[in-house]
């Protein structure tokens, strides 16, 4: 299974937390995870993880969080940039690293983000997503161009973690394979092409 974690040689129960708990998140689904389940699947008791997380919206700030703040980067640096063909590559590429390096997290917060309206750390990452929505579609962008954007979005990050579980494990793709395929998928969908909007 796909992870978000760097492996180190020892590891933080808060930290070990903070993975189970998104590994379930992504998988499990959020309302479907309870915090004894997280414990179990870390080998925690649920005190443990109260200790360390004051609540479930708590623990999935703390898992989901740091990717939302680099996201939030990214488009600050895109939006800075402009909308020039250029910078849209650019944006393109760190953006598939950003994916490849939270895809736990973004497959949390794209696929389950319209259920958790409520929660502030997913209005944080809708939020985000419409901003490089904004960015890639201008005001006046087609209902074409919006789909175009939200299946480039949505595609790549169901890819990354649901689409990995239908190939066995003799044929999995690795992440120099999949970086390319999605920066080359990625820019067809999201690059001006001939007969297409310059947006």
């Amino acid at each position: 299974m796909p992870t978000d974690a760097h492996a180190t040689s020892r590891v933080r129960p808060a930290d070990e937390l903070r993975q189970v708990a998104l590994e379930q998140f992504s998988t499990v689904g959020f309302a479907a995870t309870s915090l004894q389940q997280i414990a179990d699947h870390a080998g925690y008791s649920k005190s443990s993880v109260l200790y360390h997380f004051a609540s479930k919206e708590a623990l999935l700030e703390s898992a989901i969080g740091p990717a939302i703040d680099d996201l939030e980067v990214l488009l600050g640096d895109f939006v800075a940039g402009g909308r020039s063909p250029e910078a849209r590559a650019v944006f393109i590429e760190r953006f598939v690293d950003f994916l490849l390096g939270n895809r736990l997290a973004v497959h949390t917060f794209v696929n389950q983000g319209q259920s958790l309206l409520d929660i502030p750390v997913i209005q944080r990452a809708n939020t985000a997503i419409r901003g490089i929505a904004d960015s890639i579609c201008a005001d006046d962008a087609t209902v074409v161009e919006n789909i175009r954007f939200g299946v480039a979005l949505a595609g790549a990050a169901y890819m990354l973690v649901a689409g990995a579980t239908f190939r066995d494990e003799d044929h999995q793709f690795d992440d120099v394979e999949v970086r390319a395929a999605l920066i080359t998928v990625l820019s067809e969908l999201l690059l001006p092409a001939d007969g297409r909007s310059t947006r």
